[in-house]
């Protein structure tokens, strides 16, 4: 069964972009298409969601101004990998209890 990794980025009021990403497991097998609708769902605007609310780590650059800059982060994708987990918890647990 592959994990899933779910990528996202930062992109500053002068649209430098921060690239990250997080591997999980999907321990209920969850197809790529469900994930990636409950993803959206649980996203403001089905794009944007807050670093700390999803407890990822944020991806501001060490210059962040928060009168200036954003402070949302932008989903870009999830896929399968082989890549090991570095995000705990099953898929579900962590999407669904978010606030969003």
């Amino acid at each position: 069964m592959p994990n899933l990794k779910f990528s996202y980025l930062y992109r500053d009021s002068g649209n430098y972009k921060r690239f990250g990403s997080v591997v999980f497991s999907n321990p209920t097998i969850y197809s790529l298409l469900e994930i990636e609708a409950i993803i959206r769902s649980k996203l403001i605007d089905e794009l944007w969601f807050y670093a700390n609310e999803w407890q990822v780590p944020d991806l501001f650059f060490d210059t962040f101004n928060p009168y200036n800059d954003p402070t949302w982060h932008e989903f870009e994708s999830i896929e399968a990998t082989e890549d090991d987990i570095n995000w705990d918890g099953p898929v579900a647990q962590r999407l669904l209890r978010t606030s969003q």
